[in-house]
């Protein structure tokens, strides 16, 4: 199948995130279709959406304050059947890289996601395990980047394990080029963590300020 164009097409993935693919089949729209669709929908969101809408359909923003090079709002899309919602603004928060990425245990860092949120790495265990590590170290949020470091346009669908477990914490889905860019960034400035505001309503936003990554295409 080819791949589309349009970075929102969606891909529908397991519970388990070892592999793009691993455990569902791929829900990918036509790409003119697509491209179509979301410039006519983001036309639509940013002229009449109202200003306290933070979170629009299955997307949520964020925006990166420090480091400056990376300066950009990102898309996420939250949980399909675990986790929380963002029922407070946070307009700075730190989001903390997890030691080990993977997070499927005890953290050596974990002092420092303590009413944090932590950017975890998707792989080697369940979303939700992931989920939970997080918020048994005290973590707000959780946001899992793909571990396909040059996945650009493929959201997967976290979904439950079949472990009957719950979290309560929001657990959100980056691409796997915006995590790696992040982590990339810090790693150069030799920082612990980046500065966010989440989450952004882009709808209060002019669309000549909109900071989008330049590597990916909304």
């Amino acid at each position: 199948m080819a791949a589309p164009a349009n970075r929102k097409a969606q891909a529908v993935g397991a519970a388990n995130g070892r592999s793009a693919g691993a455990g569902g089949a791929g829900r990918l729209a036509a790409p003119g279709a697509a491209m179509l669709r979301r410039s006519l929908w983001l036309c639509l969101c940013l002229c009449s959406c109202p200003a306290r809408g933070l979170r629009i359909h299955e997307y949520l923003y964020f925006q990166v304050l420090s480091p400056g090079d990376i300066r950009y709002i990102f898309t996420a899309t939250p949980a399909k059947d675990f986790g929380g919602v963002f029922n407070t603004r946070y307009d700075q928060i730190h989001l903390v890289p997890a030691d080990p990425p993977e997070a499927c245990g005890e953290l050596n860092n974990g002092v420092f996601i303590q009413d944090q949120i932590a950017l975890v790495e998707r792989g080697g265990c369940s979303f939700l395990s992931k989920t939970r590590v997080i918020q048994e170290h005290g973590g707000r949020a959780v946001i899992i980047a793909d571990n396909a470091y040059d996945n650009d346009s493929f959201y997967i669908e976290m979904i439950q394990d079949s472990t009957r477990r719950t979290a309560d914490i929001p657990a959100l889905f980056l691409l796997g080029r915006d995590g790696y860019m992040i982590r990339r960034s810090l790693e150069q400035h030799g920082l612990p963590w980046a500065v966010i505001s989440i989450p952004v309503n882009v709808t209060s936003i002019p669309t000549y300020e909109m900071m989008q990554p330049p590597w990916t295409f909304w």
